[in-house]
């Protein structure tokens, strides 16, 4: 195994595939425009990965080749993702999803951390499966879109659910399930480039409607890095200058104030980038992720490779996600 040297290696970005409900959902999210280009089956070369995110076994595989201890598992808003249906049928594919992770982890409580889909479309499901996915499934992350129906997670809609994210103590995974915008869907510009504008939005909406104000506790860990947010805040601060009634919701704060509020993965794909990321939020507020099956193959010599080291390293690499997920400071 690779990295022996590390304490506690946790991938926090790492998708499962449920195959009920990834055929319940063909032609009717972001992977294939959301039906303006259906596939009957996988891309070519699609097919061995989709295979390997179905299998808890060959993920582990795959984990052990990397020297990778736990992974935080999270269904592929993109390829499944359910806020198409109805809320009820919403709520029964969530469940399906749900009742998955929790068997993976069942099955291998040592390697897997399992998480909550949601039918946020109708908050009130949305809690109620929440509270059975924490309580009765003992999962530890809710994995979030960064909208629902056009709304952003800031709105005045969910704080009732950020009050029973913040009452349950459960981390919050922030993953878009891709946007609509028929534009981004030429050129797959929904995963190059709308991905990281739809984590911007969610971010911002989180902190001028208030929700990271009103709840300063929430552990809210961000997908790519938070897209564009964490490199662009000079204007959005210099708005605040120019016009103070925007920050009604912050007690005046300036959007850069919020930078630490959230947690960030590593998956960026550029080295550059990421040492903006590190310098600008700190090693505390990272946290390793991969993009299985599709991103890095390596992702702690991917760290590694951008010169950190130390105390920083075994924070980046697994010392986070143990503090925010209560899990052991070292590998079983």
């Amino acid at each position: 195994m690779k990295h022996r040297d590390l304490p506690l290696v946790v991938d926090f970005h790492v998708h499962m595939l449920n195959q009920e409900v990834f055929k319940a959902s063909t032609n009717k999210t972001v992977f294939t425009g959301f039906g303006a280009t259906p596939a009957t089956a996988p891309r070519p070369g699609a097919q061995p990965l989709m295979h390997r995110m179905a299998d808890p076994k060959l993920e582990i595989e795959d984990m052990d080749a990397r020297g990778i201890d736990m992974s935080v598992v999270t269904t592929p808003a993109v390829m499944q993702g359910t806020s198409w249906a109805d809320p009820q049928t919403d709520l029964d594919l969530c469940k399906r999803c749900n009742d998955q992770a929790a068997d993976w982890v069942v099955q291998h409580p040592s390697r897997f951390i399992g998480s909550i889909v949601l039918p946020l479309q109708d908050v009130k499901l949305a809690i109620q499966e929440l509270e059975r996915g924490v309580k009765t499934l003992k999962l530890r992350v809710a994995n979030i879109s960064s909208s629902y129906n056009g709304v952003y997670m800031g709105d005045l809609l969910y704080h009732p659910f950020w009050e029973a994210v913040n009452n349950l103590g459960v981390t919050v995974w922030v993953h878009p399930e891709g946007v609509k915008d028929p534009w981004f869907q030429r050129y797959a510009l929904w995963n190059s480039a709308g991905q990281s504008i739809e984590e911007t939005k969610c971010m911002t909406s989180l902190v001028y409607e208030g929700v990271m104000t009103k709840f300063p506790d929430l552990k809210v860990v961000m997908a790519h890095g938070g897209g564009y947010f964490p490199h662009y805040l000079g204007r959005m601060d210099r708005n605040t200058a120019n016009r103070p009634d925007t920050v009604r919701n912050t007690g005046g704060k300036t959007p850069s104030a919020f930078l630490r509020s959230f947690y960030y993965d590593t998956c960026v794909y550029d080295p550059k980038v990421f040492k903006v990321l590190l310098e600008r939020v700190g090693a505390d507020r990272l946290v390793m992720g991969s993009d299985y099956p599709v991103g890095e193959q390596d992702p702690v010599q991917w760290i590694r490779d951008t010169g950190v080291t130390g105390a920083d390293l075994l924070n980046i690499v697994g010392g986070n996600a143990a503090r925010i997920l209560g899990l052991p400071a070292k590998a079983a």
